[in-house]
């Protein structure tokens, strides 16, 4: 039988690289902490097909690629967009690669108690950043992801679609929580990325705490039009966020009233929120994010 070999790619997964800022003896110290993947697709046919390697970049120079553009570089490094664009870059002018994607996590340090080189790792979050690059284009993305966020009120779901199975009980007092993973396409790449994501952290959190909730959904969409209003070079966000619910605890067995005060955390399972805010419908940037094998 004859078969047909179908999209593939290959790269090196989770390069953890750090890279520390110390080329001014009088200045203090920068870092960043990345964890960084590439990804690339092209004439890589016969190496499945017939074994054949002669065309295949190894995964290792693909890892040591990144940690030579870590010093490189230079100041490309300091934010992750751009690291990744260097390395796209770089690895779209190998002769048999026709798509290359890098994908970037970054974990945030601050400095501590003003200290010149010592810092405190921050755990609230992880900025993300994929770039997609072929011959003729350069897509990047830009998220974040684990930013918990809770507010004790200002919450209700109430008039849902109910059948014989539903059981949730209505409420027009609740508490909202959620881990924001979101993901936002640029219409170009002409971008200070740090004050991008600084703007659109802002506008997530700031449209969560101000926004009076009617569910989930409703919390996105808020989240979603502060985040357009506030960066224009965005020209879409992506949210996944988990509801992680807080039941109010009975405590009427005891004799104790609890109006909305001690509730039980669950983990799981949990609703799951997904959803697309866009400037216009014409926009169309699917192809920018990482869809793994789809791609």
């Amino acid at each position: 039988m004859s078969y047909v070999l179908g999209h593939n790619q290959y790269g090196k997964a989770e390069v953890h690289v750090v890279r520390v800022f110390r080329d001014d003896p009088k200045a203090p110290h920068d870092l960043v902490d990345y964890n960084v993947s590439v990804s690339l697709s092209g004439d890589f046919e016969d190496a499945h097909i017939h074994g054949d390697q002669s065309k295949v970049l190894t995964t290792d120079a693909c890892k040591n690629t990144v940690n030579s553009f870590a010093k490189e570089a230079g100041d490309a490094v300091r934010e992750p967009e751009s690291f990744a664009v260097a390395l796209a870059d770089h690895f779209i002018e190998v002769p048999q690669v026709n798509g290359a994607r890098i994908t970037v996590e970054a974990v945030p340090w601050t400095r501590s108690h003003d200290n010149a080189h010592a810092f405190v790792k921050n755990g609230d979050y992880v900025r993300t950043a994929t770039v997609t690059r072929t011959a003729d284009d350069t897509s990047v993305v830009s998220g974040l992801k684990d930013l918990t966020v809770l507010k004790t009120t200002d919450s209700e779901f109430h008039g849902f679609y109910q059948d014989k199975y539903t059981t949730l009980q209505p409420t027009n007092d609740r508490i909202m929580a959620t881990a924001v993973t979101a993901q936002w396409a640029h219409d170009g790449t002409d971008v200070d990325w740090g004050k991008a994501f600084d703007e659109v952290k802002d506008a997530i959190t700031g449209a969560f705490a101000a926004a009076y909730s009617y569910a989930l959904q409703h919390t996105l969409w808020e989240m979603g039009s502060a985040v357009l209003d506030a960066v224009p070079s965005v020209a879409e966000i992506r949210f996944s966020c988990p509801n992680k619910h807080h039941f109010v605890v009975d405590l009427s067995p005891f004799g104790v009233e609890n109006n909305c005060e001690v509730h039980h955390a669950a983990d799981r399972p949990y609703g799951l929120i997904e959803a697309t805010i866009k400037r216009n419908e014409d926009v169309d940037k699917s192809s920018a994010y990482d869809p793994g094998q789809a791609w």
